[in-house]
């Protein structure tokens, strides 16, 4: 018999449940918690807090900020500077532009904790689907994964796509990013030809998170044109039949 995957509420989680998730302590949360850098919980009977998937989402910004070697006091300046009323999928995506130009930051886990990490319990072919998005990759006994990738996948697992159109869809953007990289390096090889290395360096590390934003800015637009020619717009609720 198949046991079907069982999913941790992420709007409900004492802060011991958010630290597991978070792969923090549990003094780590309250730390950033006291330094403004997470949202209060909700309190509840008995005065208990509860933790949802903003906590969660701005825990992995934190992580990610500082694996890029910012300071406690720059993420708090980083942190400020977003626009407020960011939902937890944007904090995703936000995370993941971070993501695109930080050092890997791949994790090693057992079958145990890397289901810990994602919140539920993972199949046989839960885990090939997140190979196949490339968030996941097997090691022996164990898992290489990204912490901030390994989360944008779990939420893509429940998405109907078979694995089939998910390794076609990887192919499609991983052919069109190289080739807009490509055209890229050569439009500014002109630009960087005459300087020193040391100006090239800092050309690269100002236009990279710069570029990156943009495409992920105009993807999206273009991903919704495209949408909407075959999906017709929701004018009000939903019908069925």
């Amino acid at each position: 018999m198949t046991t079907e995957p069982t999913e941790i509420d992420a709007t409900d989680l004492t802060i011991d449940e958010l630290a597991a998730r978070a792969g923090v302590t549990v003094r780590t949360v309250r730390f950033y918690g006291t330094k403004g850098l997470l949202p209060p919980p909700v309190i509840g009977p008995r005065r208990v807090g509860h933790y949802g998937q903003e906590h969660l989402s701005r825990l992995a910004l934190i992580e990610e900020l500082q694996h890029q070697g910012m300071t406690l006091a720059a993420i708090e300046r980083y942190l400020r500077q977003l626009p407020p009323g960011l939902s937890p999928h944007d904090l995703a995506i936000h995370r993941a532009v971070v993501a695109s130009w930080a050092p890997d930051t791949a994790q090693s886990a057992t079958r145990a904790e890397l289901e810990q990490r994602a919140g539920r319990s993972l199949t046989d072919a839960d885990v090939e689907r997140l190979a196949a998005m490339n968030v996941v990759r097997a090691d022996g006994d164990g898992y290489h994964f990204d912490s901030g990738l390994l989360r944008l996948g779990v939420q893509l697992l429940d998405v109907p796509l078979s694995l089939e159109s998910i390794l076609a869809a990887r192919g499609v953007l991983v052919e069109h990013a190289r080739a807009a990289a490509h055209e890229l390096a050569e439009l500014f090889r002109g630009e960087v030809s005459e300087r020193d290395t040391q100006d090239v360096r800092s050309l690269s590390a100002h236009m990279h998170p710069i570029v990156v934003q943009a495409l992920l800015t105009t993807f999206q637009r273009s991903l919704r044109e495209e949408l909407s020619e075959w999906v017709p717009p929701s004018s009000g609720p939903s019908q069925v039949g």
